[in-house]
């Protein structure tokens, strides 16, 4: 009888460990190089190339972070890299991948992210994501996790599919989050033209234990590393709406690859991610949002290990930002945009 906890918990890893990594299989992936898709946004001197160009690192030390944009906006596509996060202490650092068209559209902007939350020494790296359509700022749809990994040892992908239908986030070939559209979402799905930015900056103020740990500086440079890029869309004019038409033969084949739809096996590791490392969700925050937003599904048994606050009732004490920050900062220093999430 005293070998039975051992097998179950050796039945209970196995389960775990063929559903939520052996379930997704590798997708079939055209690769490009940074110089083929991208170029640089802020930070001179601290976006360092490859020799071959095929890879880029991002640096933030004491003067300034960086960034780079993708050279087209895209009419849907699906946007991923290998991206390996900075090392050591990297509590205030923040390391963004996302799409968005908020340098055309100030007001009513597009955009889905990843953020990557830096933490003290010897704390995990934590990671958020977010949607966005026609400015929708008031009404954040952010939900927060932790990782099954060291994100700062090696490489792994993140990915965004964004189509006409649905939205999909991805970590290696795990699902993580999936929006589907709906009427009731209205202009809160994004649907004009994005582009894709990567970025690292000084979030002191917000990025850990709410502002409690700052950037030190002592450890810098803070330096994040991108490569593998892939950039699958419909290059469009975000000034030529109308031109979104000639995106149909793309649309259909970007929702005819195996990453635009989840099978039941890839369900299985999305639900699991999401029972043992989401630790926020806007969907079950009722002080918040009293009423659900329309895209959210409520599973009740996900429901019940979450308080009013969308946190969890144990070990979700992670502070959760109640202000929306930019993630690309102005001259030096960070600089905040001041809608509320």
């Amino acid at each position: 009888m005293g070998q039975l906890p051992v097998i179950r918990n050796f039945s209970l890893f196995f389960f775990f460990f063929v559903s939520f990594f052996c379930a997704a299989s590798s997708f079939n992936l055209s690769v490009i190089s940074f110089d083929q898709g991208y170029t640089h946004l802020f930070g001179e001197g601290n976006l360092v190339r490859s020799s071959d160009g095929r890879s880029v690192r991002l640096l933030l030390d004491r003067y300034t972070g960086s960034g780079f944009i993708s050279a087209n906006l895209y009419n849907h596509g699906f946007f991923s890299a290998n991206i390996k996060l900075p090392s050591e202490y990297t509590a205030g650092v923040v390391v963004a991948f996302y799409t968005s068209n908020g340098d055309v559209f100030e007001k009513t902007h597009d955009e889905l992210d990843f953020e990557f939350l830096g933490n003290v020494k010897g704390k995990p790296w934590r990671f958020q994501t977010n949607v966005y359509g026609n400015g929708s700022t008031s009404r954040g749809r952010e939900e927060r996790y932790r990782l099954w990994f060291d994100p700062s040892k090696e490489f792994h992908r993140y990915s965004i599919l964004w189509t006409a239908k649905n939205i999909i986030f991805y970590v290696d070939e795990v699902p993580i989050r999936e929006v589907i559209r709906n009427e009731a979402m209205g202009g809160d799905y994004p649907s004009k033209p994005m582009a894709l930015y990567a970025t690292i900056w000084d979030a002191s103020n917000w990025a850990t234990s709410g502002g409690k740990y700052k950037v030190d500086y002592n450890y810098a440079p803070f330096v994040s590393e991108f490569s593998d890029f892939v950039l699958d869309g419909c290059p469009a004019d975000p000034l030529q709406l109308a031109s979104a038409g000639g995106c149909s033969d793309k649309d259909a084949e970007l929702e005819s690859n195996d990453y635009s739809a989840i099978t039941p096996l890839r369900r299985i590791s999305m639900r699991k991610f999401r029972q043992k490392y989401m630790y926020y969700s806007y969907c079950y925050d009722t002080l918040r949002y009293a009423t659900p937003l329309p895209e959210c599904v409520i599973i009740p048994s996900e429901k019940r290990r979450f308080k009013d606050t969308g946190r969890l009732k144990f070990g979700g004490s992670h502070k959760k930002s109640s202000k929306r920050r930019s993630r690309v900062p102005v001259a030096t220093t960070t600089s905040d945009r001041q809608a509320a999430a």
